[in-house]
């Protein structure tokens, strides 16, 4: 009850004192308001004899700048007016009165522009008559004794104001003088209070805590405290301390329990040990294989770690190859011997049905078609990431289990290092492509001509290589900007595209100029399709920022591989880059066939 009357005062204490607080900030506001006023009316008042005395400057001495003057004051003059309205709309008198001051103003306002105007039109002396009509002077003075009437009633409300606050001010110094001490003296009551009621409860349960501890587990705490969080406390002791007797009553059932539990313990922490083991080897594997760059060094971590896992199964580790379709071999141990060509995902049954397929003995289960017929027990591990085909383990043997946590830890890291090695592959893709066009770049050119040499070599079959560039392309750097340009390669990439075969090798050879590796066709064959792009493009139309940027026609050199070129394609481009500057000297808007008996040095 102490507390409850402790906190009620220390309620009503805040509750005045914030109350005071907040009518002694109101009032603080109003009369801020109230010398806003006071000022506003000054300022209006002043502005409007400065812009006489502007004036009085401009006629006198016709210099215009006394003529700006004016009308700079005579502008503020108005506005300090309709800004006192605007103040004192929370006072009907003094808005009257505001109201009156702003009509007068403006009055006067327009008699000074009225002499301005005379003046600027150089009718001097007519201003001057303008202003000894005395007019003005009559409306000044109403200004005067209206805004003296509207001050001196401001003044009035401010000083009122500013006793109000000072009563507030005056009530909260008392509130914190007599309330303070007040609040102080009833805490230090209450603490005693509360002090007195904790102890005699402490005291008592330390000295059953004693007894306890001396051993003797019968001792309990009353439960009479004259507190109810003490009893709660006492019966919640006296519960634990029977928990306490019944435990140890059965001890001895529980060392049996114990004794079991610990042999359990055992063979679980030697399982783990070994676990620990197998995991670690696969940590080192794990974090080659994330490190791994190419195929082969990826094989050859597999050659090595593997056979450590697994001790004693020889195997193989096929990965997926989108393009193809295929399961094709990346690493072999233990002497396994496997096709090169790799197999179909349809011929393993592992992965037909996503989970592990394997044979123990002849006539156990279905031999998967990439199996050798000879073969009566082996274990195919699908390799899976997303439900997607990763890749396969394929083990010559049976995995017994107690190998079976090493298979699955085993996959999982080959899995994921093969997807990561899939992710590296992607980022390579990124590298040669040119980030402009989204067209494979002049280094990943270079690299596919040399293979596709080789292959030519190997196959005899025929390659045709295009040079071509956007005629007169400087034109629309120019004329509409870099921005322009941008447009315009893209848009012919985009076309491009869209038009040559999917075998076809579409690269930005740099700047304007592309390049076009073909694959299986003449050079009669690859001018005919060009013929077909070169008129596409050229019905192209561009925008860019609401402009159209005019016609695109681009010139094409077309030529074939023969055995007499330079291996590593530099004869084959500067045959067709002969075609493209030909097919310039010729028109433009055209393709040419180049031979490479037509090449002329320079």
């Amino acid at each position: 009850m102490l507390c409850v009357a402790l906190g009620g005062v220390l309620a009503l204490l805040a509750a005045l004192l914030l109350d005071q607080s907040t009518q002694m900030r109101n009032s603080l506001v109003w009369v801020a308001h109230s010398s806003e006023v006071l000022k506003t009316a000054n300022q209006s008042i002043n502005h409007l004899r400065a812009a006489e005395s502007g004036l009085r400057g401009y006629i006198i001495t016709h210099d215009p700048a006394f003529a700006e003057t004016a009308n700079g004051e005579i502008a503020a003059s108005r506005k300090g007016a309709a800004a006192l309205v605007q103040l004192t709309m929370d006072n009907a008198s003094q808005n009257d009165r505001s109201r009156e001051i702003r009509t007068l103003v403006e009055a006067r306002a327009i008699s000074l522009e009225q002499s301005a105007s005379l003046a600027r039109s150089g009718q001097f002396k007519a201003a001057e008559d303008n202003i000894a009509t005395g007019r003005g002077r009559y409306l000044m003075t109403l200004v005067d004794a209206r805004v003296g009437d509207l001050l001196g009633e401001e003044r009035a409300l401010s000083a009122s104001r500013m006793g109000t606050a000072s009563s507030r001010l005056d009530a909260i110094f008392w509130l914190v003088v007599v309330g303070t001490p007040a609040t102080m003296l009833l805490v230090l009551i209450a603490c005693m209070g509360l002090i007195r009621r904790i102890r005699e409860p402490v005291e008592a349960m330390m000295a059953v805590m004693g007894q306890l501890g001396s051993g003797d587990r019968s001792a309990r705490i009353a439960t009479d405290m004259r507190s109810r969080e003490f009893e709660r406390l006492a019966l919640g002791y006296n519960a634990m301390a029977d928990e306490l007797a019944q435990a140890v009553s059965d001890q001895v059932h529980s060392e049996e329990r114990l004794r079991l539990t610990n042999l359990e313990l055992s063979h679980t922490a030697e399982v783990l040990r070994e676990r620990g083991e197998v995991i670690e080897l696969l940590g080192g594997m794990a974090h080659r294989m994330q490190a791994a760059r190419t195929d082969e060094e990826l094989a050859a971590i597999i050659r090595v770690f593997v056979p450590r896992v697994l001790p004693d199964i020889p195997g193989a580790l096929y990965a997926h190859n989108n393009s193809r379709n295929l399961l094709v071999p990346i690493a072999a141990w233990g002497g396994l011997e496997v096709d090169p060509a790799g197999f179909a995902p349809d011929q393993c049954w592992a992965l037909r049905r996503g989970q592990s397929h394997f044979v123990i003995e002849p006539g156990s289960d279905i031999v998967c078609a990439h199996v050798a017929d000879a073969t009566d027990h082996y274990h195919c591990e699908p390799l899976l990431a997303g439900g997607e085909v990763i890749g396969v383990l394929y083990l010559k043997g049976v995995v017994e289990a107690e190998n079976r946590f090493r298979l699955t830890v085993l996959t999982e890291n080959i899995a994921s290092a093969l997807v990561n090695h899939r992710l590296q592959r992607g980022l390579r893709e990124q590298t040669i492509r040119d980030p402009l066009t989204g067209l494979f770049n002049r280094r990943y050119m270079e690299e596919t001509l040399a293979l596709e040499i080789v292959r030519v070599l190997r196959s005899g079959d025929p390659l045709s290589l295009v040079m071509c560039d956007v005629d007169h392309f400087k034109r629309f750097n120019d004329e509409f900007g870099h921005d322009a340009g941008d447009a315009v390669l893209q848009a012919v990439a985009v076309e491009m595209r869209s038009r040559f075969r999917d075998g076809d090798v579409i690269c930005r050879f740099g700047g304007e100029e592309f390049t076009i590796i073909a694959p299986g066709s003449t050079a009669a064959d690859m001018a005919a399709r060009v013929d077909v792009v070169r008129q596409a493009i050229s019905e192209l139309t561009v925008h860019q920022g609401g402009r159209t940027l005019g016609a695109i026609t681009m010139s094409f050199g077309v030529t074939a591989w023969d055995n007499s070129m330079e291996r590593d394609g530099s004869t084959l481009i500067k045959t067709a880059d002969a075609g493209l500057y030909r097919a310039k000297r010729e028109g433009r808007n055209r393709v040419v066939i180049e031979q490479r008996a037509d090449l002329v040095p320079g």
